[in-house]
């Protein structure tokens, strides 16, 4: 159990290159958003905020429907479609639990992502107390990774044209690294990544 950790997980884009919502596609016995959903929970998270956008209402129904079995909840980021990402981390750190001491930042269109990745970097963080915590795999950064609250006030404050990529490079020395597997670089944009790896 991730005492304190909660979760962000970006579902607000517009799916163009799949060319359907991506995160209601079948995923095994569930659906993409739901499997990623499902491990977070798996891995002991117990506040787990969807942050929704393009298809709202179907993203918002199937969050519906997983609330009955798991701690999630949707909030609909409305810059979503000119704010890029950041705007939707802002939307969703403004929203967390007051008792959450920091928050993982996850994608909903990555149903590849671990438990054991979850869990490794929950845990580098409760025993480094870093303030940016990133999965690694050969020497490249990838999701989810974690910020404390001591980092929530700049990130809130950033200015939309701001790519979150940049401002994490100005923190070199402040991020701990967890070594994870190719799965943490792994997304679904096309039908090609989408047919290629569901199961």
């Amino acid at each position: 159990m991730a005492k304190g950790i909660s979760a962000i997980l970006l579902a607000a884009g517009e799916s163009r290159r799949m060319g359907q919502p991506k995160l209601i596609l079948p995923w095994g016995g569930t659906t993409v958003l739901g499997q990623v959903v499902a491990t977070f929970a798996e891995a002991g998270i117990e506040d787990i905020l969807v942050v929704t956008g393009g298809a709202r209402r179907e993203v918002e129904q199937l969050v519906a429907q997983l609330s009955k079995q798991y701690p999630v909840r949707a909030v609909y980021n409305p810059e979503h479609a000119r704010g890029e990402m950041l705007s939707s981390i802002q939307t969703g750190l403004a929203n967390l639990s007051p008792n959450a001491d920091a928050s993982l930042i996850g994608l909903g269109d990555q149903p590849q992502v671990r438990e054991a990745t979850i869990r490794s970097i929950c845990a580098a963080y409760l025993q480094t107390e870093a303030p940016l915590v990133f999965p690694s795999f050969e020497n490249r950064r990838g999701h989810p990774w974690l910020a404390s609250r001591t980092f929530w006030s700049e990130v809130l404050a950033l200015p939309q044209t701001t790519n979150p990529r940049q401002f994490i490079n100005g923190y070199p020395g402040r991020i701990e690294y967890v070594q994870a597997d190719g799965s943490i670089l792994q997304d679904l944009d096309t039908p090609e990544d989408y047919n290629r790896q569901h199961p």
